[in-house]
């Protein structure tokens, strides 16, 4: 009878901590490469702006900056240019993430519906993502033209006034680049709505059918709920890309006409590419961060609050 040797195990207190570490070089590991470009390209350039925020750097050949303090700041205080363009930019912002949620949720919930030819129906409404910004401009300057575009045209064949200078009034300006803002950002807060809208139970409808609710009561009390949380994300996101928006404006109208169409993104280029004055917008940059960070502070908060609420009343 031969006896065999057996390795004794290590105790368990030791073998989780060296398995936790294990675990935890994975996970570095594993995030790094995806860290690596966002602190290049995101962290990176918002350190060096704030920054220039306190400095009195300008654009020129051979740079010779110095500290600044908050004397940027204090000057940006009395701008009623950019305080204006501030103003704007928010009507811009509020005026298309709100329309676009409106008209996003409408066309999903029609593409959930089981259309004939569904598939290329959600093929169509992501054309509008799908084209770069500048071609959407484009494309939409055409449309706009006072002189022989086909909106004037429809207009005239209809008895309406057809000599509106759509990009060129002062009433119209604003609003008619908040239509295309609508429209270039639609099918992106479409397609996530209809995700969220495909995930619903279909036995929670119908229960509500039997119970005897409508389509406007199925809507508010079993989609909208569910999609809520969908719902602050994609407004979230929406707010800020709508609110850093500058390609589509500056094709568009380049702020004009008199700066009815100045959103502050467009009014900080200028002020850093035309006057050279580059910590005088970084200074402008940094107070619209601040800015659009509050403002999606107290709107998550609120959202958050409500679902936390209803959670509590269930």
């Amino acid at each position: 009878m031969t006896a065999t040797l057996t390795r004794p195990a290590p105790p368990a207190g030791k073998k989780k901590p060296v398995l936790a570490r294990t675990r935890r070089r994975e996970a570095i590991a594993l995030v790094l490469p995806s860290l690596i470009p966002i602190l290049v390209l995101s962290v990176a350039p918002l350190v060096v702006g704030i920054f220039l925020a306190f400095t009195d750097a300008r654009l020129v050949r051979h740079p010779d900056y110095g500290f600044a303090g908050v004397d940027n700041f204090t000057k940006l205080v009395g701008n009623d240019l950019f305080w204006d363009s501030l103003r704007i930019g928010m009507i811009w912002t509020v005026g298309v993430t709100l329309l676009q949620l409106a008209a996003a949720m409408g066309l999903a919930l029609l593409l959930n519906s089981g259309l004939r030819l569904q598939g290329l129906t959600r093929v169509l409404a992501l054309v509008p993502w799908a084209m770069p910004p500048v071609v959407v401009a484009i494309m939409w300057q055409m449309i706009y033209s006072a002189n022989g575009g086909p909106l004037n045209a429809f207009l005239g064949s209809v008895g309406l006034p057809d000599d509106i200078n759509w990009l060129g009034d002062f009433s119209v300006a604003l609003p008619a680049v908040i239509v295309v803002g609508v429209w270039v950002g639609m099918p992106q807060t479409t397609v996530t709505l209809l995700a969220g809208l495909q995930q619903i139970p279909a036995e929670l409808h119908e229960a509500a059918s039997v119970d005897g609710a409508g389509a406007w009561r199925r809507f508010t009390a079993v989609t909208w709920p569910s999609l809520r949380p969908i719902v602050t994300s994609i407004t979230s996101l929406n707010f800020i890309w709508n609110f850093n928006s500058f390609s589509l404006v500056y094709v568009l109208t380049a702020g004009g006409p008199g700066g009815k169409t100045m959103v502050p993104v467009l009014f900080i280029y200028l002020e850093a590419f035309k006057n050279r004055e580059i910590g005088y917008a970084a200074a402008m940059g940094l107070v619209l961060v601040v800015v659009v960070v509050l403002i999606l502070a107290v709107y998550l908060r609120s959202q958050f609050r409500d679902d936390r609420t209803a959670g509590k009343g269930r």
